[in-house]
């Protein structure tokens, strides 16, 4: 008859008793797989990884999810992560991969939404001081019964009263205002939109102006006048010429060579 273990057996007698469970086999294979891809580097081990490893990068993101991005979106940040975490792990020091890489994915979502997120992209030392003074802030009014001062904030998360100020001044960045947004009052309420400059057609006519200007300088008096009866008051040549006193004729010529005069010297841009 078998005699049961006394009183007096050992604690690692009893333990060796317990049958451990066994290691999967998918387990079994990522261990060995991380400790290939440590030695060879291999993209096609890499993309293996990546594979057994998908589970938790949906998990992940599912728990930033409803935060303005879409899901799929997220994921792809997430598997970014993830190839950081597998680039990056060490199988001799014998942790687990998934609690090595759990922070790393979930870290990389967090970056996606803070320099994303934001309308125009401010200094990503603004964007945390920002996020630690509107904790205080809140923190602070629960406490107080009122708005914290400045230097209350700068005091709760150790910042420069300007530091505060400063992370304050770009919280308007995060957000967007559509131009279709009304603003103002009044029987007819305004949009934002309706409040932009528009292009001025006349823009364009101030600077041919001005090089008309320096074009007409080449030219004699009477050219400059010929020229500005034709193409500005846009007067026939007979029209032209009962001003100035002389021909028809000599009104062609001289236009024609107050034209070609200007083509010389400005080539095929001169604005006649």
């Amino acid at each position: 008859m078998t005699s049961s273990p006394g009183r007096g057996d050992s604690v690692a007698t009893r333990e060796r008793t317990i049958a451990k469970p066994a290691e999967t086999a998918e387990r079994a294979e990522m261990r060995r797989l991380l400790r290939e891809f440590n030695k060879t580097r291999d993209p096609r081990i890499r993309e293996r990884l990546v594979e057994l490893n998908s589970d938790l990068v949906h998990y992940i993101a599912r728990r930033f999810a409803n935060r303005g991005e879409p899901l799929e979106d997220i994921e792809q940040v997430g598997f970014l992560g993830l190839i950081q975490a597998i680039e990056r792990f060490d199988p001799s020091l014998e942790n687990e991969f998934s609690t090595f890489a759990t922070p790393t994915i979930a870290g990389e979502i967090r970056r996606h939404f803070r320099d994303r997120s934001w309308a125009v992209r401010v200094p990503r030392r603004l964007q945390e001081n920002l996020t630690k003074v509107n904790a205080a802030t809140q923190q602070l009014q629960n406490e107080l019964g009122r708005s914290p001062s400045v230097a209350e904030i700068g005091a709760r998360v150790g910042l420069e009263p300007d530091q505060v100020l400063a992370a304050m001044e770009v919280a308007p960045a995060q957000h967007t205002i559509s131009l279709d947004g009304p603003v103002g009052g009044g029987d007819e309420p305004l949009t934002l939109g309706d409040r932009l400059g528009l292009s001025d057609d006349n823009l364009e006519r101030v600077e041919m102006q001005d090089v008309l200007e320096q074009v007409m300088a080449h030219l004699t008096p009477r050219e400059r006048k010929i020229l500005a009866l034709r193409f500005v008051e846009q007067l026939p040549q007979t029209e032209v010429a009962k001003r100035l006193g002389i021909s028809q004729m000599h009104v062609s010529r001289l236009q024609r060579a107050a034209v070609e005069h200007l083509r010389k010297e400005f080539g095929a841009e001169a604005p006649v």
